[in-house]
């Protein structure tokens, strides 16, 4: 009996491969960091980001300078961003469009392009009064020491040049990414 209790096990252990956990990235704004993790596991932390120069909000307005809080997907890779590598966020999300619309930041028109968008699979209108082009980038031709000094982009969150190269390595289209 236990021969065959033995025998079951190791056919299962065989039929069920261990599965790998998608790496998710966690943009700390309070800690300034950007952690790269596995499951609840940390496997990377890059300190010394900078995010917006208006900090972080729930909703944020084209040209307010403020980094949406909430979470994304990366949708779009640029290698050749004039800020080194720019992984692009589906942004704006149906929560900030949501928050949008009651507070009538945006109207109903606006609210169901971004709907429809997101419906779809395709990136949502980067053109509305919620803005757009929100990503994770490296400085370019920036000083390089700016980002442990100031909170300087537009909205997005940015790296070193070698860090956004090191996060390369785990993030791509598709990649999670939760900022608070």
């Amino acid at each position: 009996m236990r021969f065959i209790m033995v025998l079951l096990s190791l056919l299962a252990v065989a039929v069920c491969p261990v599965v790998q956990a998608e790496p998710w990235l966690l943009v700390d704004s309070e800690k300034g960091t950007l952690a790269v993790m596995e499951d609840d596991q940390t496997v990377r932390v890059f300190r010394h980001i900078a995010v917006g120069r208006g900090g972080v909000a729930a909703v944020r307005r084209a040209g307010d300078g403020t980094t949406p809080r909430g979470e994304f997907r990366i949708a779009w890779v640029n290698p050749d961003s004039s800020y080194h590598l720019f992984f692009g966020l589906d942004y704006p999300g149906m929560t900030q469009a949501e928050e949008a619309l009651r507070s009538r930041l945006i109207d109903p028109a606006t609210y169901e392009r971004i709907r429809r968008a997101r419906d779809h699979g395709e990136l949502p209108p980067q053109d509305t009064l919620l803005g757009g082009y929100i990503g994770i980038h490296g400085v370019g031709s920036m000083n390089a020491g700016i980002n442990p000094r100031y909170n300087w982009t537009q909205g997005c969150i940015a790296l070193s040049d070698e860090e956004i190269d090191h996060l390369a390595r785990w993030a791509g289209i598709g990649t999670r990414v939760v900022i608070r």
